[in-house]
């Protein structure tokens, strides 16, 4: 047998299929908007695109590359044991606008996630996060009101 087809290669045409789906996908859906431009469909069909590439380079680098021993990262990630104080952080950060978003807006959830996934990745400027995650929130926020998409009220326990 060779060598090649002990490696995942399936991973890779699992990633080509899953991008095709998104091509399908993004068929159904309006790629230009009289509004603004683009619409939802290029989205979908670029991540399409992408996806089909990544699989194919996947593919093609199964079976060209030859297996050799494990580098020292591979080694200590085999011997290391989960923690699962990080990931049920970053899962409830992440969950949080189910919640959050119609009762403290947009911006606040924005910040609060970004804040939540960084301190579960090891970031313990929680402070620092939040305000970094408000003001990229606050830009998205102005952009997209700016470009008619409305993302609820700034601020709605305050009426703003």
């Amino acid at each position: 047998m060779k060598n090649w087809l002990r490696r995942p290669w399936w991973v890779g045409v699992a990633i080509v299929a899953l991008g095709g789906l998104w091509l399908y996908g993004s068929s159904s859906l309006s790629q230009w908007s009289s509004i603004a431009g683009i619409g939802p469909g290029v989205f979908v069909t670029l991540i399409g695109v992408g996806l089909i590439a990544c699989g194919v380079v996947l593919v093609f680098e199964m079976t060209r590359c030859a297996i050799g021993p494990a580098a020292s990262a591979e080694e200590g990630a085999e011997k290391s044991s989960f923690n699962a104080l990080p990931f049920v952080t970053a899962i409830v950060a992440l969950a949080s606008p189910i919640v959050l978003m119609t009762s403290i807006g947009f911006p606040l959830t924005a910040a609060l996630i970004f804040a939540g996934v960084t301190h579960a990745f090891g970031s313990r400027r929680t402070l620092f996060d939040f305000l970094i995650g408000a003001v990229m929130s606050v830009t998205c926020w102005f952009i997209f009101r700016s470009l008619g998409v409305d993302l609820g009220g700034f601020l709605p326990l305050i009426g703003i």
